[in-house]
């Protein structure tokens, strides 16, 4: 089951026993302005020349004008048996890690993120293809298969939040990282990606987010996708 609210996570966290979830995986706000897209057309020079840079469609919000509170990690651990906290490198988190290497080559996007994995102490890295319309067709360890992209444009997954994450990804991290019948916390839904790819494999989940807007567009992917797979296949 799916379970979403639309509600600052420490509230809901705060009615919870501890192990409430065997897994938390999370995305909180890094304090790196990400909520803050530029409103002016820019240009950046590249080696292939000077590349002009559009204006962002996504709105001009501050839900990560400063990071969580640690607060709010302390509290993830304390209601979940096991963690993966993305931006481990903004926490100070120290334990095993997962590196997601994004394939962007020499794109002035961020080329790869770090998240915090309590299960081992090792060092994993994960590929998959994900720079603005370019989005890979594998997600795994092969960084070979991982570099092919998808061709037909309107299979793309759709970008709703500064920084969504792809379904893909989070599948990978369900099926490498959780067991069957794991129920999952997330406290930062965002876009709502976890909420499908936990749809997709079966697993419970109970996603918050504080944001009204960011909420109500995640739920509509969600159904949108619900109902996508209803559809007879002719």
């Amino acid at each position: 089951m799916i379970e979403l609210h639309n509600v600052d996570c420490m509230e809901y966290l705060a009615t919870l026993e501890d192990n409430a979830f065997d897994l938390a995986i999370v995305d909180p706000p890094y304090g790196i302005g990400a909520s803050r897209p530029s409103k002016k057309n820019g240009y950046v020079v590249k080696k292939c020349g000077i590349r002009k840079v559009p204006v962002s469609n996504y709105a001009h919000k501050k839900w990560d004008d400063k990071a969580v509170d640690n607060s709010v990690v302390t509290e993830i651990m304390r209601v979940s048996k096991n963690q993966i906290i993305w931006g481990a490198n903004y926490f100070g988190l120290v334990g095993g890690y997962i590196v997601w290497d994004k394939l962007n080559g020499e794109s002035d996007q961020y080329g790869c993120e770090l998240a915090f994995n309590s299960q081992n102490k090792r060092t994993d890295i994960v590929y998959y293809r994900w720079s603005g319309m370019i989005q890979g067709l594998q997600v795994g360890k092969d960084v070979k298969k991982c570099l092919l992209q998808i061709t037909d444009k309107p299979k793309n997954e759709k970008r709703i939040h500064p920084t969504q994450k792809p379904v893909k990804l989070y599948e990978w991290l369900l099926m490498n990282y959780a067991k069957e019948g794991d129920r999952i916390l997330d406290t930062h839904l965002g876009s709502g990606s976890i909420a499908i790819a936990c749809h997709n494999l079966g697993f419970d989940l109970v996603g918050c987010e504080l944001d009204t807007d960011y909420f109500n567009a995640a739920t509509k992917r969600l159904k949108q996708h619900e109902s996508q797979l209803r559809i007879p296949i002719q």
